[in-house]
């Protein structure tokens, strides 16, 4: 049986990105338990703010960039910072984005595997954010585990590489990341 395909990908386009150093290191631990992964930065993709005349004139590189390697893959690692109790506007666009579909074209999100994360230096770590980051990939057809983590305080976690230091943080990060790799390699 070959290796899961997995993406990985966070909510931010910020360089020094706490969600973006999360899902890098649920990345290694996916990568650590047999998957194939490939980590996107969005702010690599180039996305202009989702408009169906835009669309019209032909899909932007990244967004057909974006469709393309999830619907490549048989599961998704997402973080997603929370910003004012929801999803934050770069990755609600990514989403809207790579949810559109062409003429006979698989929609990108339908049946993929999707383990959620989310970090914040508050006290909840982004949770309130996940619930809607759940319902709308739900809605377009992503199976989202039932299992989530969020983790606060995260600068306190993270040594200055960006990996986790503190070994719980790091074992349910990686606990979620290999039921991710677990479930993605049954359905594949």
């Amino acid at each position: 049986m070959t290796a899961p395909k997995i993406i990985a990908l966070a909510g931010s386009l910020r360089k020094d990105s706490f969600n973006q150093k999360l899902i890098n290191e649920a990345a290694r631990f996916a990568l650590e338990s047999g998957a194939e992964v490939e980590v996107i930065k969005l702010a690599d993709l180039d996305l202009p703010m989702f408009d169906e005349d835009i669309e019209a004139q032909g899909t932007p590189v990244g967004a057909q960039l974006l469709k393309d390697k999830l619907r490549a893959a048989d599961g998704i690692l997402l973080a997603s910072p929370e910003y004012n109790g929801s999803i934050t506007a770069v990755l609600k666009n990514a989403i809207d984005w790579a949810s559109r579909t062409e003429q006979g074209a698989v929609p990108a999100f339908r049946n993929k595997v999707t383990a959620l994360y989310a970090a914040s230096p508050g006290g909840l770590g982004g949770l309130r954010g996940l619930n809607h980051v759940r319902d709308i990939l739900s809605g377009i057809g992503s199976l989202v585990l039932a299992d989530q983590l969020a983790v606060p305080a995260v600068h306190t976690v993270l040594d200055e590489s960006g990996k986790i230091s503190e070994p719980v943080t790091a074992e349910r990060v990686s606990a979620l990341a290999y039921q991710l790799v677990s479930v993605a390699s049954k359905l594949k």
